[in-house]
């Protein structure tokens, strides 16, 4: 682990896999072992173009190779969205704190994801199956616009179900509008909460997705009965400088680089701008 925290590590590319018209996952080979927590990010170098933030959607189990999934919105991850199997590129992190699973134990665990919010629930639901006996039960809601944008479909629809024959996994999937071949529900993400078979006194909901998805996800748990302190929030969209120095992702007076990026929601209720 590099502990430079100015200086990234340099990584190979080994692949590229598009995901969706808009998303694409960069496989990544460090040069020296990496380790990260889910729920911390890193900031990706594309060496002459710049630097952004991203929350790994690897397995935080394997210390040897690392993917980065990344919506293309700007001049960096169009960049990103360019590179190709040998290219190098570098890393710098991991930084902010973790999911706390320790205190996830023993509960019923909700995951609740959108668009490329997916990306740190793939890393988090990583983490949970390596120690899926801690946890009573685990169901994972994904929503996308349309089948064509639903990124990591095939492991979702194929590798992952496998999971809920062996162990208390349930997926529950929506697309906003369907197509012919679609078998899920339609409808936005919150529809998929709707009949949920969960014992929400002994739940803990984790959402990342679009902050509108966000925002109307919480409100949806909070109406079935969640507490704000059951409710976990990955808020990585607003990082930028990684170390606390831009001031960029303050959100009143918490840093989503050093105090997050994971809050639950009674640390964010009252805060302004929560949901831009």
């Amino acid at each position: 682990m590099n502990k430079n925290i100015y200086e990234p590590i340099r990584c190979t590319v080994t692949g590229v896999v598009t995901e969706s018209p808009t998303i694409k996952t960069v496989l990544l080979e460090p040069e020296q072992e990496f380790s990260f927590l889910a729920g911390q990010f890193a900031s990706l170098t594309v060496p002459g173009v710049g630097e952004a933030p991203f929350t790994p959607s690897s397995s935080p189990y394997d210390k040897q190779h690392l993917e980065f999934t990344v919506m293309k919105v700007g001049r960096v991850t169009a960049a990103i969205h360019e590179l190709k199997k040998g290219d190098i590129v570098g890393i710098r992190g991991p930084y902010g704190k973790p999911y706390p699973l320790e205190s996830y134990k023993d509960k019923e665990i909700l995951l609740v994801g959108g668009g490329v919010g997916l990306a740190p629930l793939r890393a988090l639901f990583f983490a949970l199956m390596e120690t899926v006996e801690n946890y009573k039960k685990i169901v994972f809601c994904c929503g996308a616009k349309t089948p064509e944008d639903y990124i990591y479909k095939d492991k979702i629809l194929n590798q992952w179900h496998a999971f809920c024959d062996k162990y208390p996994v349930t997926f529950r999937l929506t697309v906003d509008k369907k197509s012919p071949d679609w078998k899920y529900s339609e409808g936005v993400v919150t529809k998929t909460l709707d009949g949920l078979e969960i014992d929400i006194r002994n739940s803990l909901a984790v959402v990342c997705g679009p902050p509108i998805m966000m925002k109307f996800t919480t409100l949806k748990l909070l109406e079935i009965g969640y507490a704000d302190s059951q409710i976990y929030l990955s808020m990585e969209r607003k990082m930028y400088c990684a170390v606390g120095h831009c001031r960029h992702c303050l959100i009143g007076d918490l840093f989503v680089c050093k105090d997050g990026p994971v809050f639950t929601y009674d640390q964010l209720k009252g805060k302004p701008n929560i949901w831009v």
